[in-house]
């Protein structure tokens, strides 16, 4: 009789554990529009774990990754706006449900190989951050390429990437490779020695103003630190009151002072060589523009000048 019910034991657990088999194969082959629907159907039903974190820790405490929730704010229980101090895990992955019974229920995942829309995994997130930093959120180019929060930012860790200064051009960068590839040229501010980062001009977040400024426009942008630059001038350069990346490229450049193109040929797209240099130097195919500086030997005040005789950027 024992090896009867011994046998019938087996009989039932290997069929159990093929029907989970099944089940959890079921749930691997959903696509992204029958995943989200299983998931709003679990937040209407709303079977929260009664043990909180412990149900998951359970399985899960085994993970470094997923232990390392608790380095971070996000799992500081001391905290009252931390997940950890309410719901814990199921704040942001949602009710537990079955997913402890067998066949792992999906829960909502933020990993590089969710398949949920970006649009629906961030809607976890700005369901706690939605102040007026992610207002602009709705129309930045990141939502709009459908990157989700998690795509930069690490949850699970003691320090989020995207906020350290010490790493967050490398963030940036993994993504956005043309910058990356400006800032290590010859002429170039100081973000590849982290002395300088990407969200000191930019908002990752979106903004009101082109290329997700954190300003109102791009000169007031540089004049954050190029303060010397700002104005107002008695005799004013219209192209530099207008918009430096008109002569400059913010990244990075192969010429001097992130100029787009070498001076006298920047100046010439304006200024049509009309003879002047030529008239400047006695020697015979030796002119003003060849030499040094060029223009800038003589128009050394090309951001504006306030001197009374400075009209043509000299003094």
């Amino acid at each position: 009789m024992s090896k009867i019910t011994t046998a019938l034991n087996i009989g039932i657990i290997a069929i159990l554990g093929l029907v989970f088999n099944v089940q959890a194969a079921g749930w691997s082959n959903l696509s992204s529009e029958e995943l989200e629907s299983i998931l709003v159907d679990k937040f209407s039903a709303g079977e929260y774990s009664t043990k909180g974190a412990d149900s998951c820790l359970m399985c899960h405490k085994k993970s470094p990754k997923v232990m390392a929730i608790f380095d971070g704010v996000h799992g500081d229980m001391s905290n009252s706006k931390s997940p950890m101090a309410g719901m814990q895990c199921e704040a942001c992955h949602g009710p537990l449900g079955k997913h402890n019974r067998g066949g792992k229920e999906p829960m909502i995942s933020f990993s590089p190989d969710s398949k949920l829309p970006a649009e629906t995994q961030n809607s976890v997130c700005q369901g706690c951050h939605n102040d007026p930093k992610q207002m602009a959120w709705h129309n930045s180019t990141h939502n709009l390429e459908e990157v989700a929060c998690a795509d930069c930012h690490s949850i699970h860790a003691a320090k989020d990437p995207a906020l350290d200064r010490l790493s967050v051009n490398d963030t940036c960068t993994s993504c956005h490779t043309r910058a990356k590839a400006d800032m290590n040229k010859r002429s170039s501010h100081t973000m590849k020695w982290d002395q300088m980062t990407c969200i000191d001009c930019h908002s990752p977040h979106g903004s009101m103003t082109e290329s997700a400024l954190n300003k109102p426009s791009l000169n007031e942008t540089c004049a954050e630190c190029h303060a010397d630059k700002r104005g107002p001038f008695l005799w004013e350069h219209a192209p530099v009151m207008e918009d430096c990346s008109s002569c400059h490229t913010p990244h990075g450049s192969v010429n001097d002072s992130l100029l787009k193109s070498r001076v006298p040929q920047l100046c010439q797209q304006c200024h049509a060589d009309d003879g002047h240099a030529s008239r400047m130097t006695s020697q015979a195919g030796l002119d003003a523009f060849s030499a040094g500086k060029s223009c800038l030997n003589c128009h050394s005040k090309i951001h504006g000048s306030n001197h009374p005789a400075g009209s043509n950027f000299a003094r």
